[in-house]
C-alpha cells in the first residue's frame, strides 16, 4: 500500500504566511528526484504553528502539485479529537491518500485515551490511517498493546511511524 521513500516536507513561509508557490515548487523537486510520497503538515511541516485554514490549504497545495504522481500522507493529528477528525475529513476531500495521526500532545492521555482518540478518527474516515508515535514531543508513548487493539478494532489503521527511539 505505502512503500518506498516519503519526504516529510517543510512548510515554507514568506512574511509570516505560507509561501504557496515555494511549497508547490518543493513538491515538484521531490517528485523530480523520484520520491514515492510526500507527508505535508507533520512535525517537519510545522503543523502546530498553522491555523486550521492554513493547515488545510497546505494539504490542498501538496495534493494539487503532486497531481497523483506520488502519494500524499497528510498530517492531520491534533491533541483535540474533534480537530483531528475535521482535518482528516478535509484531507480526504482534498485528495490525500492517507492521514498521519500523531499522539495527542500536551494533555498526556492514558492508553485508553489514546485508543478512544485514534479509534474516533479512524471511524470518521475511509482513508488509511497511519499512527505517529513520537513520545519525546508528545509526552506520551503509544504502547504496543494499544496499537494491537487499535489495529484489531479499526481496519483502516494500516501502519505506524515509530519515533520513540527505543
Amino acid at each position: 500500500m505505502f512503500t518506498g521513500a516519503y519526504t516529510a516536507i517543510v512548510t515554507p513561509f514568506h512574511n509570516g504566511k505560507v509561501d504557496e508557490k515555494k511549497l508547490a515548487w518543493l513538491v515538484e523537486r521531490q517528485i523530480e528526484a523520484g520520491i514515492d510520497g510526500i507527508v505535508p503538515v507533520g512535525t517537519t511541516g510545522e503543523s502546530p504553528t498553522l491555523d486550521h485554514e492554513e493547515h488545510v490549504r497546505v494539504i490542498e497545495i501538496v495534493v494539487g502539485a503532486a497531481k497523483s504522481r506520488c502519494k500524499v500522507i497528510a498530517g492531520t493529528g491534533s491533541n483535540s479529537t474533534d480537530e483531528a477528525i475535521s482535518l482528516t475529513k478535509k484531507a480526504g476531500k482534498a485528495g490525500a491518500n492517507a492521514v498521519l495521526q500523531v499522539n495527542p500532545y500536551y494533555n498526556k492521555p492514558t492508553q485508553e485515551g489514546l485508543f478512544l482518540h485514534f479509534s474516533a478518527v479512524a471511524k470518521a474516515t475511509e482513508l488509511p490511517v497511519i499512527l505517529y508515535n513520537i513520545p519525546g514531543r508528545c509526552g506520551v508513548d503509544c504502547a504496543a498493546e494499544t496499537v494491537a487493539r487499535l489495529v484489531e478494532a479499526n481496519k483502516n489503521i494500516v501502519g505506524m511511524k515509530e519515533a520513540s527511539g527505543s
